[in-house]
Protein backbone atom coordinates (compact mmCIF):
# COMPACT_ATOMS: atom_id res chain seq x y z
CA UNK A 1 0.00 0.00 0.00
CA UNK A 2 1.56 3.59 -1.04
CA UNK A 3 2.81 5.37 2.37
CA UNK A 4 0.12 8.51 1.26
CA UNK A 5 -3.03 5.83 1.64
CA UNK A 6 -2.40 4.11 4.97
CA UNK A 7 -4.05 5.14 7.96
CA UNK A 8 -2.75 5.56 11.29
CA UNK A 9 -4.30 6.56 14.96
CA UNK A 10 -3.44 9.29 16.68
CA UNK A 11 -4.26 9.44 20.34
CA UNK A 12 -5.76 12.38 22.23
CA UNK A 13 -6.15 14.30 25.42
CA UNK A 14 -9.15 13.08 27.22
CA UNK A 15 -12.79 14.95 25.37
CA UNK A 16 -10.59 17.13 22.90
CA UNK A 17 -10.79 14.56 19.78
CA UNK A 18 -13.47 17.13 17.89
CA UNK A 19 -11.19 20.34 18.30
CA UNK A 20 -7.59 18.08 17.01
CA UNK A 21 -10.24 16.87 14.00
CA UNK A 22 -11.18 20.23 13.21
CA UNK A 23 -7.57 21.57 13.46
CA UNK A 24 -5.79 18.64 11.39
CA UNK A 25 -8.26 19.16 8.30
CA UNK A 26 -7.22 22.87 8.87
CA UNK A 27 -3.91 21.80 8.40
CA UNK A 28 -5.43 20.06 5.32
CA UNK A 29 -4.79 16.61 6.48
CA UNK A 30 -7.13 13.79 6.10
CA UNK A 31 -9.34 13.00 9.34
CA UNK A 32 -11.79 10.22 10.13
CA UNK A 33 -13.58 10.86 13.45
CA UNK A 34 -16.26 8.09 14.01
CA UNK A 35 -19.04 9.66 15.83
CA UNK A 36 -22.12 8.01 17.38
CA UNK A 37 -25.23 9.76 19.29
CA UNK A 38 -26.18 9.29 22.78
CA UNK A 39 -28.78 10.65 25.00
CA UNK A 40 -26.91 11.99 28.08
CA UNK A 41 -29.71 13.49 30.76
CA UNK A 42 -29.06 16.29 33.46
CA UNK A 43 -31.24 17.46 35.98
CA UNK A 44 -33.23 19.71 33.75
CA UNK A 45 -33.19 18.03 30.25
CA UNK A 46 -32.03 15.43 27.89
CA UNK A 47 -30.02 16.34 25.04
CA UNK A 48 -28.60 13.52 22.04
CA UNK A 49 -24.60 14.46 22.19
CA UNK A 50 -22.22 12.99 19.19
CA UNK A 51 -19.31 11.44 21.54
CA UNK A 52 -16.35 9.66 19.90
CA UNK A 53 -16.66 5.88 19.00
CA UNK A 54 -13.08 5.86 19.95
CA UNK A 55 -12.75 8.07 23.43
CA UNK A 56 -9.06 9.62 22.68
CA UNK A 57 -8.70 8.19 19.47
CA UNK A 58 -9.13 9.82 16.09
CA UNK A 59 -7.63 8.68 12.63
CA UNK A 60 -5.69 10.55 9.96
CA UNK A 61 -4.19 9.48 6.15
CA UNK A 62 -0.72 10.01 4.83
CA UNK A 63 2.59 9.95 4.62
CA UNK A 64 5.58 10.20 7.05
CA UNK A 65 5.90 14.04 6.08
CA UNK A 66 2.56 14.58 8.00
CA UNK A 67 3.31 13.42 11.25
CA UNK A 68 5.44 16.29 12.32
CA UNK A 69 2.25 18.45 11.56
CA UNK A 70 0.05 16.20 13.40
CA UNK A 71 2.09 15.61 16.60
CA UNK A 72 2.85 19.45 16.61
CA UNK A 73 -0.89 20.27 17.07
CA UNK A 74 -2.66 21.54 20.17
CA UNK A 75 -4.20 18.29 21.82
CA UNK A 76 -2.06 15.51 20.27
CA UNK A 77 -0.52 13.33 22.95
CA UNK A 78 0.95 10.52 19.94
CA UNK A 79 0.66 9.11 17.16
CA UNK A 80 0.58 5.18 18.03
CA UNK A 81 3.91 3.19 16.84
CA UNK A 82 4.98 0.01 16.25
CA UNK A 83 8.68 0.24 17.52
CA UNK A 84 10.55 3.24 15.55
CA UNK A 85 7.47 2.96 12.99
CA UNK A 86 4.00 4.39 12.78
CA UNK A 87 1.59 1.93 13.05
CA UNK A 88 -0.93 1.89 10.69
CA UNK A 89 -4.57 0.67 10.59
CA UNK A 90 -5.86 -1.41 7.60
CA UNK A 91 -7.98 0.44 5.30
CA UNK A 92 -10.75 -2.54 5.60
CA UNK A 93 -10.78 -1.63 9.18
CA UNK A 94 -11.12 1.99 8.65
CA UNK A 95 -14.09 1.30 5.74
CA UNK A 96 -15.80 -0.95 8.04
CA UNK A 97 -16.01 1.48 10.48
CA UNK A 98 -17.20 4.15 8.30
CA UNK A 99 -19.98 1.55 6.62
CA UNK A 100 -21.20 1.26 10.53
CA UNK A 101 -21.44 5.27 11.60
CA UNK A 102 -22.97 6.11 7.49
CA UNK A 103 -25.76 3.67 8.12
CA UNK A 104 -28.65 4.21 9.85
CA UNK A 105 -28.07 1.74 12.29
CA UNK A 106 -27.26 1.97 16.43
CA UNK A 107 -23.69 2.08 17.24
CA UNK A 108 -21.92 2.81 20.38
CA UNK A 109 -18.48 1.66 22.11
CA UNK A 110 -18.27 -1.74 22.98
CA UNK A 111 -15.94 -4.01 25.30
CA UNK A 112 -13.28 -5.37 23.45
CA UNK A 113 -13.52 -9.16 22.28
CA UNK A 114 -11.10 -11.27 20.89
CA UNK A 115 -13.88 -14.51 21.25
CA UNK A 116 -17.11 -15.55 19.98
CA UNK A 117 -18.30 -16.60 16.43
CA UNK A 118 -17.03 -14.71 13.24
CA UNK A 119 -19.84 -13.37 11.12
CA UNK A 120 -20.28 -11.78 7.94
CA UNK A 121 -23.33 -9.69 7.34
CA UNK A 122 -25.34 -11.07 4.39
CA UNK A 123 -27.95 -8.00 3.83
CA UNK A 124 -28.89 -4.31 4.33
CA UNK A 125 -26.54 -1.52 4.47
CA UNK A 126 -23.50 -3.06 6.10
CA UNK A 127 -23.80 -6.08 3.76
CA UNK A 128 -20.16 -7.41 3.78
CA UNK A 129 -18.64 -6.24 6.75
CA UNK A 130 -17.72 -8.99 9.46
CA UNK A 131 -17.21 -9.24 13.29
CA UNK A 132 -18.13 -11.20 16.06
CA UNK A 133 -21.70 -11.83 17.18
CA UNK A 134 -22.82 -11.83 20.41
CA UNK A 135 -26.31 -11.51 22.27
CA UNK A 136 -27.08 -9.06 24.83
CA UNK A 137 -30.33 -8.36 26.66
CA UNK A 138 -31.88 -10.78 23.56
CA UNK A 139 -30.33 -9.28 21.04
CA UNK A 140 -27.88 -9.69 19.00
CA UNK A 141 -25.32 -7.02 18.41
CA UNK A 142 -22.06 -7.21 15.82
CA UNK A 143 -18.98 -6.00 17.46
CA UNK A 144 -15.99 -4.80 15.51
CA UNK A 145 -12.95 -4.50 17.03
CA UNK A 146 -9.81 -2.33 16.03
CA UNK A 147 -7.28 -4.64 17.28
CA UNK A 148 -4.44 -1.95 17.54
CA UNK A 149 -6.03 0.67 20.04
CA UNK A 150 -7.85 -3.11 22.10
CA UNK A 151 -11.04 -1.31 20.93
CA UNK A 152 -14.25 -2.32 19.91
CA UNK A 153 -18.05 -1.06 19.12
CA UNK A 154 -21.31 -2.96 19.15
CA UNK A 155 -24.31 -2.66 16.10
CA UNK A 156 -27.66 -3.86 17.02
CA UNK A 157 -28.40 -6.14 13.96
CA UNK A 158 -30.89 -9.04 13.32
CA UNK A 159 -29.27 -12.73 13.96
CA UNK A 160 -31.21 -13.50 10.23
CA UNK A 161 -29.18 -11.16 8.14
CA UNK A 162 -25.94 -12.82 9.05
CA UNK A 163 -23.81 -15.71 8.33
CA UNK A 164 -20.61 -17.10 9.79
CA UNK A 165 -17.77 -15.41 7.87
CA UNK A 166 -16.30 -18.70 6.47
CA UNK A 167 -19.09 -19.35 4.21
CA UNK A 168 -19.30 -18.10 0.67
CA UNK A 169 -22.02 -18.05 -1.58
CA UNK A 170 -21.54 -19.34 -5.19
CA UNK A 171 -22.15 -16.29 -6.75
CA UNK A 172 -19.55 -14.27 -4.44
CA UNK A 173 -16.75 -16.55 -5.01
CA UNK A 174 -17.33 -16.22 -9.29
CA UNK A 175 -17.57 -12.02 -8.63
CA UNK A 176 -14.30 -12.42 -7.11
CA UNK A 177 -15.37 -10.24 -4.29
CA UNK A 178 -13.99 -9.87 -0.86
CA UNK A 179 -15.60 -9.67 2.18
CA UNK A 180 -14.53 -6.30 3.99
CA UNK A 181 -12.55 -7.52 7.51
CA UNK A 182 -12.57 -6.32 10.39
CA UNK A 183 -9.60 -7.17 12.80
CA UNK A 184 -8.11 -10.41 13.29
CA UNK A 185 -10.41 -13.17 14.93
CA UNK A 186 -9.47 -16.28 17.05
CA UNK A 187 -11.37 -19.54 16.49
CA UNK A 188 -15.22 -19.71 17.50
CA UNK A 189 -15.12 -20.34 21.29
CA UNK A 190 -19.02 -21.24 22.25
CA UNK A 191 -20.55 -19.53 25.07
CA UNK A 192 -18.53 -16.35 24.78
CA UNK A 193 -20.79 -13.32 26.29
CA UNK A 194 -20.03 -9.85 25.98
CA UNK A 195 -20.72 -7.12 29.08
CA UNK A 196 -21.21 -3.45 28.73
CA UNK A 197 -18.72 -1.38 30.98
Amino acid sequence: MPENSCWWAVYTRHQHEKTVARMLAGKGIEVFLPLYESNRRWKDRNKLVSLPLFPCYLFVRGGHDRRLPVVSTPGVHMVLTNGENVATVPEAEIQAIRRTVEAAVHVEPHAFLKCGERVRVKAGPLEGVEGILVRMKNQSRLVLSVDMLAKSVGVEIDAADVEPAMQQTAEEDSAGRQPLSFGNFDAVQPGCWATMN
